[in-house]
């Protein structure tokens, strides 16, 4: 007796869309696709070759796993305890889900850590099959978590990378990033007839066009936003320029404003608009509605011309000739004075550069996750050794300066599942668009660094912690020692930074001889700094005390709600002088260039 075969499962086809256009558009991205993936194989095949630079050195990662290897093989015994009890957990996942099959609640075995966006939706829990892969997944990922951060017996450095790059292969492993293994790509291949996944073929091509056979992957709607247009709206001229910098003056909001002008210096490796989204989330808008004459450094998107410009010229091109067109179109020699993230490093140094000159123009000054002890610079560690400065040397020397691309992939390995793995999921197997969202889309606009300025900076500052001792650093002839620096200073960290650890920047507080107020905010290095008071989000803690460690100091400290953006306004309008009638840009000693947010920061260059 022989059975009748299954009828196969019709093509289901979506009402908008015909069959024959579904294969027309199949074919054509096979076509397109043979050419794109040979670029970038040929691309990964010279970073492997050593003539093009990345900061993943699959050289240095592979002699930190055979570091492990040999450990493990010193004290088997250990490593047999995690297996067996790996083993253990699995079992119990296989006696739950077989008392599931008859119909019994159980617990399950695991559940996903806090804040692990991955499988938050019901059906992952909700089909038997996707909960089991599921938990098998986390179960085999917290026992190779645990074998690589208990290992003994392996140097600090190599440590570092064998737990990161164990974290990069358990994150891309996960079934989450896999169509086959993804229920809601599943139920999306149902409901579209597979539509979904030409849709992610197209969105996955043209990412690697946009990156030139790199795999360049769409973050945000780009077309939804335009700086000057959309982003970066405050009102103001450009009223002074040089080749590193546009100096933007606001226009005020407020018939008076504060006696002393405010200058904030923004990172170079980002563009300054991430302190002016828009008016809902503008750090600058909001300063200027306060009543403050603000300036706001736009650092130039440098090409092969500005290699040489070193650090030094970062600061006597960046904030010291701010100061001076600031005092020229405002009369005020007096100012105070707000870092960013690396501009916070620059500005750090360049108080120290004017304390040693007897220059006191600064009368306080804030710093914003500004590192000053960066002997532990968190996961940045794993791509600045000693192998890899010198791999980097060698190629800019012959270029002149670094891509952006560089810098923006290291800052998302370190945050893959968020700045990677959704947007694979989400782009290429779901076959979505990305969302318009102003903080990725300035995320996305990228900018090189010149040759001269990253390498001095890298293997002095990080490799050397130069800010911490006072006879590394030397710039435009004078020693540059931060213990000199009597400036009253307002430090905000936060809780979650990955590229600025708050544990890192409390030292300023031991440093620095003027009065140092530091304060911790919730979230991480971009939301918590960007936390409008409207939104009353994430918090923040004080303390009054001055205590040697950051442990100590964050075990007295006392939390508030809201946003520390209205604490450092009380304590800036304390140290920013009498009212004076506002200040409009270009009326004073400096005309206007140009409206802002000037020419500079529209410059995006495709890497």
């Amino acid at each position: 007796m022989t059975s009748k075969k299954k009828p196969a499962t019709p093509l289901v086809v979506p009402p908008n869309l015909k069959s024959e256009e579904a294969v027309a558009r199949f074919a054509s991205v096979m076509d397109h696709s043979q050419r794109m993936v040979h670029d970038f194989w040929s691309k990964q095949m010279r970073a492997v070759a050593g003539s093009d630079f990345q900061f993943f050195d699959p050289f240095a990662a592979g002699q930190a796993f055979m570091q492990l290897g040999a450990q493990m093989m010193t004290n088997p015994a250990k490593y047999e305890d995690l297996f067996r009890d790996m083993a253990m957990q699995n079992f119990k996942l296989m006696r739950t889900t077989f008392e599931r099959l008859q119909g019994q609640d159980v617990m399950p075995v695991i559940q996903p850590e806090p804040g692990d966006k991955r499988f938050s939706d019901e059906t992952w829990s909700e089909n038997m099959m996707s909960d089991f892969i599921k938990q098998s997944y986390l179960i085999t990922s917290k026992y190779m978590r645990e074998m690589v951060h208990g290992i003994e017996n392996i140097d600090a450095e190599s440590h570092a990378k064998v737990k990161f790059y164990t974290r990069q292969y358990i994150n891309a492993i996960s079934p989450s990033n896999f169509a086959s293994t993804n229920p809601l790509v599943l139920k999306k291949v149902q409901e579209t007839g597979g539509e979904n996944l030409i849709s992610g073929m197209e969105n996955l091509l043209r990412d690697l066009e946009r990156g030139q056979g790199k795999l360049k992957i769409s973050i945000c709607d780009e077309k939804a936003f335009e700086v000057g247009k959309n982003i970066a709206t405050t009102k103001g001229k450009v009223i002074y320029q040089n080749d590193l910098i546009q100096l933007i003056q606001y226009s005020p909001t407020t018939k008076t404003v504060h006696k002393r002008p405010i200058l904030f210096v923004p990172p170079w490796i980002n563009k300054f608009y991430v302190l002016d989204l828009q008016e809902k989330n503008s750090l600058i808008k909001w300063t200027v509605d306060q009543g403050y004459t603000v300036f706001v450094i736009s650092w130039v998107n440098p090409r092969r011309d500005l290699a040489n410009k070193g650090f030094e010229s970062y600061m006597l091109e960046g904030p010291l000739a701010a100061m001076d067109a600031i005092q020229e179109a405002t009369g005020e020699k007096e100012l105070n004075l707000l870092g960013f993230c690396i501009g916070g490093i620059l500005s750090v140094a360049t108080l120290a550069y004017m304390a040693a000159k007897k220059d006191n123009r600064v009368k306080a000054a804030t710093f914003l996750t500004t590192m000053v002890d960066l002997k532990d610079i968190g996961e940045a560690s794993v791509f600045i050794d000693d192998a890899q400065l010198k791999n980097m040397e060698k190629y800019i020397d012959q270029k002149g300066y670094l891509e952006g691309h560089h810098m923006s992939n290291m800052f998302s390995l370190m945050r893959e599942n968020d700045l990677i793995w959704s947007f694979v999921v989400n782009n290429y197997l779901l076959g979505k668009e990305p969302l318009p969202f102003d903080l990725l889309y300035w995320n996305s606009d990228s900018t090189r660094l010149p040759a001269t300025m990253l390498i001095y900076y890298l293997r002095n500052f990080y490799k050397k912690n130069g800010l911490m001792k006072n006879d590394v650093l030397e710039l435009n002839g004078v020693p540059i020692d931060i213990e000199k620096i009597k400036t009253t200073s307002y430090f905000l960290s936060t809780k979650e930074d990955h590229i600025a650890p708050w544990q890192s920047c409390y030292p300023a507080t031991q440093k620095f001889k003027g009065p140092v107020r530091f304060v911790l905010g919730g979230s991480g290095h971009i939301a918590g700094v960007v936390n409008h008071p409207r939104k009353k989000k994430y918090g923040y803690s004080t303390n009054h005390k001055k205590y040697t460690t950051a442990e100590e100091w964050l075990e007295t400290s006392k939390e508030h709600d809201g946003s520390w953006w209205e604490d450092w306004g009380k304590w800036l309008k304390r140290r920013s002088g009498k009212r004076v009638p506002a200040r409009i840009p270009g009326a004073g000693g400096l005309k206007a260039i140009e409206d802002a947010p000037g020419s500079y920061v529209k410059t995006r260059i495709s890497d």
